[in-house]
């Protein structure tokens, strides 16, 4: 494997060494970053405490709209009417939910009492110690980390919950004052009361452990209020903890991507947390509705028979085909609802459109097989890198043209700028947020459908199972969605990973972009997408390589390069090059590098809650939607913005925690975004961070240039090579196939 080129190395070398590791836990001072990740790196334990921000899961999108509806009283009404969008959602899956009578079909087996069922599939694990650190950990002291108090961290795209509704003064005083005799931050008072409802002090004093449904809050801070308020009345096998923490353990794999765990992982992790019988913690919180069980395989090789009726012999052979899962509700409901809309998008459409003049006058061959697929199809999936993007655009022209209400919904705004370039047309490129949210596009029709006949949605690897599940459900029948995007780059911020489900279920045609990227940073990132990191000839200095001994001297050529370099040599400006590293916290994490760059690009005191006017910032309503703008200025109303031309106002209690730096940002928050240049930034402590999903997003976001300020000597080639996508553990993949096999018969 050849080595990346070596390319200029501008300005002299700082000699200030500084080897700080990058952290797992943000921390308080990475509220705002915590807000924006959502999965750690692929070197982090699924099953240990993983905190909102820890590393980086899929996570950046884009919209400016619905922020001013969001932040801004002028669009309450655009805020209720996605709160109503929201609403008939979840009433719709409620309604499935009802209607469902016994164990779940199409592919999931739902046990009501489960205590039996698991306790045959799997025995009881041998060897566990039992922990005694409940009992020995010190007295109740404070949490360490203080959760943002206004907005969930938990919180998905538009459409994931309803929103909350605020907790009244007299609610959030008496459980501040529970809080505080547990030794917990009364700050918290306002989201637990809102989280918890009217009866939040009374749960808390009853089941101290309803703590650990606040963001933020991590199994040991629970503990140690439970101890202050229950003395020698709880210990680590209290049912009440146990419970909490079976749905906290399944929380924290959500916000790494996974939709349902393992049982025999569940497990393992409440064996982690003293739990002595952590088999009997799973039955009991599977009894009490905390978790949902499923178990996944062909319908002909479960046994019909009753499980709670069976001996454990028997029921172990009965539930062999596929493991236990073990998963909560929301996604169990937003997977079964995704499913069912997509079975149904596929059958349904008029399958026998004749689109070949519009196919035959298409600008490429990728894109007339594009067109044809559409044409037939009511669901089709389709794959390609930047330049393959056009061929979803000429779809979208090509079905505007025959008179087809047709759109194209990107990630981000930046996204939806090049759709409107690429199609011709503004009206036609939205972004998803957006669409969903009613701020953008056609609006409903009268039975709350999109008033479309077909949807493109680009940037289709960042949608999570909640966010595609609101999507399908506003779709209606005759309706062809086409999901479109590159299977390379990182996935959803949300749980699932929705695109390579359908891709690897096949529930649809697959058509595979022929057309390459072009350039020298095209020919380097399609290697990386394959595993190879190639040397490339760039002679207009396309990719430039800049050598750095520690991470003091990174931060040193992140600035020159921004600063000096690259607007010197390549003519881009400062403000169109953006900066991307691995991680928010480090001597060369995001938070360092948007300090130093500044200190040189827009010196000032940060009189406005540490920021400025002219600042490069990132916006953060919810994680998964990431916001670029600048700072106007600020006032008794909040932090204004120009969020890419849309005012956006943020609350003053908002700013801490949804406001951020921008000069760097995470790959996680980049993807779905170009910039005409991009300087990655690998300091040798970002070596456990990396793998080739990540080094395909980062490397693949500058448009015209990539510098690659390289400290990790030979982690790079090795990530690229050995380290591929993490895997998310979903149910969709197995519901889609399941919905095949049962239409299979029919159609014969």
């Amino acid at each position: 494997m050849t080595a990346l080129p070596r390319g200029e190395s501008p300005g002299p070398s700082a000699t200030e060494d500084d080897t700080v590791a990058v952290p797992d836990d943000p921390g308080p001072a990475g509220a705002a970053d915590a807000a924006s990740e959502a999965e750690p790196g692929p070197a982090a334990d699924d099953d240990a405490e993983a905190e909102a921000g820890a590393a980086a899961g899929g996570e950046p999108g884009d919209s400016s709209a619905p922020e001013a509806g969001a932040e801004g009283a002028p669009a309450a009404s655009e805020a209720e009417a996605e709160i109503a969008a929201q609403r008939e959602l979840r009433e719709r899956i409620e309604k499935r939910k009802a209607e469902k009578d016994g164990p779940i079909d199409a592919g999931g087996k739902l046990s009501g009492t489960a205590a039996d069922l698991l306790a045959a599939v799997r025995a009881v694990e041998s060897g566990q110690q039992p922990a005694t650190t409940f009992y020995d950990s010190p007295a109740p002291t404070p949490a360490r980390r203080t959760a943002p108090a206004p907005a969930p961290v938990r919180e998905r795209t538009p459409g994931s919950a309803p929103a909350s509704r605020p907790a009244s003064p007299e609610s959030v005083a008496s459980v501040a004052a529970v809080l505080s005799a547990g030794g917990a931050p009364a700050a918290l008072g306002g989201s637990a009361a809102a989280l918890l409802g009217d009866r939040a002090a009374e749960l808390l004093r009853e089941d101290p452990w309803q703590l650990l449904a606040l963001p933020g809050v991590g199994a040991e801070q629970a503990d140690g209020f439970a101890r202050a308020l229950l003395g020698a009345a709880c210990g680590p096998d209290d049912e009440r903890r146990t419970a909490a923490l079976t749905g906290w353990v399944l929380e924290q794999a959500a916000l790494r991507g996974h939709t349902a765990l393992d049982a025999d992982r569940v497990r393992e992790a409440l064996a982690g947390r003293g739990v002595s019988d952590p088999a009997a913690a799973v039955r009991h919180a599977v009894a009490e509705g905390v978790v949902l069980v499923f178990q996944d395989g062909p319908e002909d090789q479960v046994d019909a028979e009753d499980p709670e009726e069976q001996d454990a012999e028997g029921a172990a052979e009965a539930v062999a085909p596929g493991p236990v899962l073990l998963g909560l509700d929301r996604y169990a409901l937003a997977e079964e609802s995704l499913a069912d809309g997509l079975a149904r998008l596929v059958n349904g459409g008029d399958k026998e459109a004749d689109w070949s003049e519009a196919a035959a006058a298409a600008p490429s061959p990728s894109a007339a097989e594009l067109i044809r697929a559409a044409a037939a199809h009511g669901l089709v999936a389709h794959t390609g890198g930047e330049a393959a993007r056009a061929e979803p655009a000429a779809l979208i022209a090509a079905a505007r043209g025959l008179g087809l209400r047709a759109l194209g919904a990107a990630h981000s705004v930046d996204g939806r700028r090049r759709l409107a370039q690429d199609t011709g047309a503004p009206e036609a490129a939205v972004t998803l947020a957006g669409l969903l949210s009613g701020t953008e596009g056609p609006g409903r029709d009268e039975e709350g459908a999109l008033a479309l006949d077909l949807l493109v949605v680009l940037d289709a690897p960042q949608l999570d199972v909640e966010t595609g599940a609101m999507l399908v459900e506003s779709l209606g029948d005759g309706v062809r969605l086409i999901l479109s995007g590159d299977p390379g780059v990182l996935g959803s911020a949300g749980a699932g990973q929705v695109f390579a489900d359908v891709l690897a279920a096949r529930a649809c045609p697959h058509v595979s972009s022929r057309t390459p990227d072009p350039g020298p940073v095209g020919e380097l990132v399609s290697g990386i997408g394959i595993g190879e990191l190639n040397q490339v000839e760039a002679p207009g200095k396309e990719v430039v390589i800049v050598p750095v001994r520690d991470a003091g001297e990174a931060v040193h050529r992140t600035v020159q390069l921004v600063a000096d370099s690259v607007p010197r040599a390549l003519g881009v400006p400062s403000e169109d090059t953006q900066v991307i590293t691995v991680g928010h916290g480090g001597a060369a994490g995001t938070r360092v590098l948007n300090e130093a760059l500044k200190q040189r690009l827009n010196p000032g005191p940060g009189r406005f809650g540490g920021f400025d006017p002219g600042d490069r910032v990132a916006h953060v309503p919810a994680p998964g939607r990431t916001v670029p703008g600048v700072v106007v200025s600020a006032d008794a109303e909040g932090l204004h913005l120009d969020c890419a031309g849309t005012p956006v106002v943020v609350p003053q209690d908002r700013v801490a925690d949804s406001v951020r730096h921008a000069w760097a940002l995470s790959a996680h928050q980049a993807a779905g975004t170009r910039w005409p240049a991009a300087v990655v930034v690998l300091p040798g402590d970002a070596a456990r961070g990396l793998s080739r999903p990540w080094v395909y997003t980062a490397f693949g976001r500058g448009e015209r240039h990539l510098s690659v300020v390289h400290g990790v000597d030979q982690a790079l080639p090795r990530a690229v090579a050995e380290v591929p996508a993490q895997e998310r553990s979903t149910r969709l993949r197995a519901l889609l196939e399941a919905s095949q096999e049962a239409q299979e018969p029919a159609e014969r």
